[in-house]
């Protein structure tokens, strides 16, 4: 499955570059490429589901079910790792991707701690 990810504001640039290495089929891009790194959530979301991307994100609102319920949604990952540096979230990223399937992946909502992964789908 050749997923679309579009990484937040809040995520480290260098990270598309990490994805792309560990999931090469994958398509990459960041709110900065995109011009949407001063939108708000809604804007972002909006964009994201128009164009079938998933969202990661450190952004705690992405995982509210109200304002963005998993049936609506191509996935958020949301990632609640502490120190928020690359290595972190490089980490965190490895882990699901060792333990969840592309096709598990899309259209869920996935919040990654530093001790496990939720994943909530439709």
């Amino acid at each position: 499955m050749n997923l679309k990810i579009l990484l937040d504001q809040n995520i480290p640039f260098e990270i598309a570059g990490f994805i792309k290495s560990e999931k090469e089929n994958w398509e990459v891009t960041h709110t900065l490429k995109i011009y949407l790194s001063t939108k708000k959530d809604s804007e972002i979301f909006s964009w994201a589901q128009e164009n079938n991307y998933l969202i990661i994100t450190f952004d705690e609102d992405f995982a509210d079910q109200k304002s963005f319920p998993v049936n609506k949604h191509c996935g958020i990952i949301r990632l609640k790792v502490w120190p928020t540096i690359i290595e972190e979230v490089k980490i965190a990223l490895k882990r699901l991707f060792e333990k969840f399937s592309d096709e598990e992946i899309y259209g869920s909502l996935i919040i990654i701690d530093k001790n496990k992964i939720k994943l909530r789908k439709t």
